[in-house]
């Protein structure tokens, strides 16, 4: 029986990794459809996060500078992040309810007005980063000798945004029809091509020519272009659920407007979430550099393991919008209370880890004795609040997939801007915490985001969203 049990669930970890076309998410067992979702969902947040990695890695063999650069264009790109990620939950929200109706023409439409929106973004965004990279750097505070050196980067990574644009939003596109395997795919490709033509491109290897920090950015954006003909491929394909076809580019002023109307919502949550991480780091910069040290480390690692959650909470946005568009209200519903159980229960086995060995997993990356008590001491902080997290982090996507982008950004801003903030600097200066000030504002602040998150969805507005 056992052996039975582990056959069955390699057949249908295989069958999340390979997609298909047919699978009815509003239809039968919500924790099958949840894995089948969230399998790939992982897998593709994971390799989004692969590209800086591999650039860093190695671009820092050349220096100071061309570290510098990377660094500053990803800075400059975060906020590109932003305006891609809050398009891909429009765009993942209004396809997914077209799925839900069963109308996969409609959601085709759908996916070409937001191409249009793809094209006009990546066009201000290319245009403007090619021609002012030099004062775009300047303005981040880049040295002579690092404008001077990477100024074809960061011309070459935004004058081909729109490789960025569109993985992001073809892959909303996969999400809301549900097939999230392709989104996975195209990112895998992706990032393969980039780790092959990194070093061959920065360094001159055989017949390639030596570009320096400027071969990085090449690299990148051939392969994330090779993964974007791949997407493109399976978009105008026949045999999946959604196939573009040239009426759908026809423009039609009401449906991209509500396409903005829903990522507004979505690009002030990733903003106001981010902004509030760069303040908490200067909050913490005052007091050292292994006090930055611990906690930068303590995030990254916080951020690595619940890339799970984030992928369960993103499988929500989809069942969440489908069953909607069935008509399916209560099946949404009791979507959102199955995947809010797996995610805390997987949260509070890695809060409980975490807890247990954290000096383990903090010498993994430092051995600074004193940033590895600050960063024990922060992922102790941080890990106590994650049953709370995961709770909120499926409220959040619940809403996000019905098309209600509003109700979480005042979330984000309350909790954040209004709690969590000056509780930091209240704690760490005004009761002379220091960081640790910062480390339990982050607890607090991930509880309160759980609590509120709930009660508005109890509310049930949700329910009831147009898209």
């Amino acid at each position: 029986m056992t052996l039975q049990k582990i056959r069955a669930g390699m057949s249908l970890f295989r069958q999340a990794l390979l997609g298909s076309s047919t699978i009815n998410y509003t239809e039968g067992s919500i924790a099958r459809a949840t894995f089948l979702l969230a399998v790939p969902m992982i897998l593709e947040m994971s390799m989004e996060s692969v590209f800086a990695i591999v650039d860093i890695f190695f671009v820092a063999s050349l220096g100071a500078e061309a570290v510098a650069t990377v660094g500053l264009t990803e800075s400059l790109i975060s906020l590109l992040y932003a305006v891609a990620i809050g398009l891909s939950m429009g765009t993942t929200a209004m396809v997914a309810r077209r799925i839900g109706e069963n109308t996969p023409e409609a959601a085709a439409f759908v996916a070409g007005q937001a191409l249009w929106i793809g094209i006009a973004v990546s066009f201000l965004v290319g245009v403007t980063g090619f021609y002012y990279a030099e004062k775009l750097l300047f303005l981040m505070g880049a040295s002579p000798e690092v404008i001077e050196s990477g100024r074809s980067y960061t011309q070459i990574m935004l004058g081909g945004c729109f490789t960025i644009v569109f993985l992001f939003l073809n892959n909303a596109i996969f999400r809301g029809a549900g097939d999230a395997s392709i989104a996975m795919r195209s990112l895998v490709l992706a990032n393969g091509i980039n780790i092959v033509l990194d070093p061959c491109l920065i360094f001159g290897v055989g017949p390639f020519p030596e570009m320096g920090v400027t071969g990085a950015a090449v690299a990148t954006n051939i392969g994330r272009g090779i993964g974007l003909l791949y997407q493109f491929y399976y978009l105008c394909s026949s045999s999946r659920r959604i196939q573009l076809v040239l009426k759908d580019f026809v423009i039609k002023l009401s449906v991209i407007m509500t396409l903005v109307r829903i990522s507004v919502g979505g690009i002030a949550q990733f903003l106001i979430a981010t902004a509030s991480w760069v303040f908490l780091m200067r909050l913490v910069s005052v007091y050292g550099s292994d006090a930055v040290a611990g906690y930068t480390i303590a995030i990254r690692i916080m951020m690595f393991v619940i890339l799970p959650a984030w992928g369960l909470s993103n499988a929500v946005a989809t069942l969440v919008g489908q069953n909607l568009g069935a008509r399916k209200i209560e099946r949404a519903v009791s979507t959102v209370w199955q995947v809010a159980k797996y995610n805390v229960v997987y949260m509070m086995l890695v809060a409980l880890i975490i807890i247990a060995i954290p000096e383990q997993i903090m010498h993994v990356f430092t051995t600074e004795p004193e940033a590895v008590g600050y960063g024990i001491d922060a992922l102790r902080i941080m890990s106590y609040s994650f049953g709370f997290m995961a709770l909120g982090m499926v409220a959040i996507q619940a809403f996000n997939g019905a098309g209600d982008t509003i109700t979480p950004m005042w979330i984000n801003g309350f909790c954040y801007w209004v709690v969590q903030i000056p509780v930091a600097y209240w704690m760490a200066n005004t009761l002379s915490m220091g960081p640790y000030g910062v480390f339990w504002s982050i607890f607090i602040a991930e509880i309160l985001m759980g609590v509120v998150g709930v009660g508005f969805f109890m509310r049930g507005k949700w329910k009831y969203q147009a898209v």
